[in-house]
């Protein structure tokens, strides 16, 4: 190799560690810009609370809205008329798949608030925004923190320290444009509740951990008549089989949405009519506390009321909370509802006892000769009373919601024929009263039509239910 060859070399080496050094001290630059932890000794100022570190690194007012993000919408027309936009038809074809052009157009002209954007909201508004929701209003008072970088759907450590509802905005834009994305540095108070619950949303999620304010917001929602869906607690939890859907009646089984239960029966005269999110495993272990002294805690509250003890999350179960309450929301908006599995349990005897009731039925009712010619089988008949009947009877005002007694019995219930002109399948049976189904049996059906068209219609709705979930049809 000669000699201007190997200046070659050299020339160009030094030129590469030259530019690589140039882009690390740009890079550390704008992280120092972006996150105030990053300059921050905590010793050296003295500071011993985190929670004063986030106060005053905070580089704007946390009332004050982030500055416009350019190419960001600041109206939902685009995603309204989504279908005329080339890139938006192709991001929204699953979706429109999923739940018809129809479906997803009421999806992109809805309007949804996402109160709490932690390990939970956050991961739900990020759905909303994918799932095409044309207006999102992000309302959370907190600054990310790096213990929130487990748990949180887009945060990066460039993001630490600043608002959640910043952070995503930011995040959002690069995802959405065109979707109108409102970012709400605030607390939900008494004093902010016209703030944030104005415009009329379609819907609101509580994605809240201080029950306070979650009473707050829920009691408000119900007071305005706005759709709420309230997330219970996701900490301490793993199981992502446990979840369930529920009215507030029968959310005895998680300790946070029991407390709130409890609240909004005692200070609002709630006591149903709120969905609800939560699982049904036990806490896997408690609160936890930096501070040795418990009596210490108070000058750690940066809030008053607020917890100071944190407890563990694994990161999964968050998101997991996330998705399902985006999920059942984007469901709800599409008019498409979910049908939630009931919150008790019926004992594999009492589902025994329902089939042999059925099959004794159609034999002196109905004529058949052999259990071969039931329609059903065992399974069958545990689905139709668990997930389509709710283990009650047809004739019932509502399927009661009261949980105190875990186990719900079906002693006085039987299955029979809704047309007794066609077999007992899984679209044709009807869970009634032994009573109720003596007199079903024996009345005119086409009389039925006409006296109880409200009754025949409510029941029709859910056996075409039972119809679809199995695939099942009898022409």
């Amino acid at each position: 190799m000669n000699t201007s060859s190997k200046d070659a070399i050299i020339f160009c080496a030094g030129a590469a560690l030259g530019a690589g050094a140039i882009y690390y001290i740009t890079e550390r630059v704008k992280r120092i810009n972006t996150n105030p932890y990053a300059s921050i000794n905590f010793t050296a100022n003295g500071i011993d609370n985190p929670a004063e570190v986030q106060l005053q690194a905070l580089p704007f007012s946390a009332a004050t809205p982030p500055a416009a993000i350019e190419g960001a919408t600041t109206n939902n027309d685009k995603m309204i008329n989504f279908e005329k936009d080339d890139v938006l038809v192709e991001q929204l074809t699953r979706n429109v798949q999923f739940f018809g052009l129809e479906g997803q157009k009421k999806i992109a002209n809805a309007f949804v608030v996402v109160v709490g954007l932690g390990g939970v909201g956050s991961h739900c508004a990020h759905l909303l925004l994918r799932s095409g929701v044309g207006h999102l209003r992000l309302v959370d008072f907190d600054q990310l923190t790096l213990s929130s970088l487990n748990r949180h759907c887009l945060a990066t450590r460039a993001d630490v320290g600043l608002p959640k509802a910043t952070c995503l905005h930011r995040h959002f834009m690069e995802i959405s444009p065109e979707t109108y994305v409102e970012a709400m540095c605030e607390m939900y108070t008494d004093d902010t509740e016209e703030s944030i619950l104005s415009g009329r949303p379609d819907y609101v999620i509580d994605a809240i951990d201080n029950i306070d304010t979650k009473v707050s917001l829920l009691a408000a929602c119900k007071r305005r008549n706005i759709p709420v869906l309230c997330v219970a607690g996701a900490g301490a939890k793993a199981d992502p089989t446990r979840l369930r859907f529920a009215d507030i009646s029968a959310s005895a089984v998680d300790p946070l949405a029991r407390s709130v239960r409890y609240r909004l029966r005692k200070d609002y005269g709630i006591s149903s009519g709120i969905q609800v999110l939560l699982s049904n495993e036990k806490p896997r272990c408690g609160l936890v506390s930096g501070v040795e002294d418990p009596a210490d805690l108070g000058d750690y509250q940066v809030i008053p009321n607020f917890r100071i003890r944190t407890i563990p999350v694994l990161g999964t179960t968050p998101a997991i909370f996330g998705l399902a309450a985006a999920g059942h929301v984007l469901c709800e908006l599409a008019k498409s509802p979910l049908h939630p599995t009931p919150m008790y349990r019926i004992q594999n005897k009492a589902i025994q006892t329902q089939y042999d009731r059925l099959e004794q039925r159609e034999i002196e009712f109905f004529g058949i000769t052999s259990t071969d010619q039931l329609g059903v089988d065992l399974q069958e008949v545990e689905i139709l009373i668990k997930e389509v009947w709710q283990g009650s009877s047809a004739r019932a005002p509502v399927p009661p919601a009261d949980d105190q007694s875990v186990t719900r019995g079906l002693g006085n219930l039987v299955l029979t024929r809704w047309d007794r002109t066609r077999n007992g399948c899984v679209d044709n049976l009807v869970l009634l009263t032994k009573d109720e189904a003596d007199e079903h049996d024996g009345c005119d059906f086409e009389q039925l039509k006409m006296n109880e068209p409200q009754f025949v219609e409510k029941v029709e709705k859910k056996l075409a239910r039972a119809r679809r979930d199995f695939l099942y049809s009898y022409y």
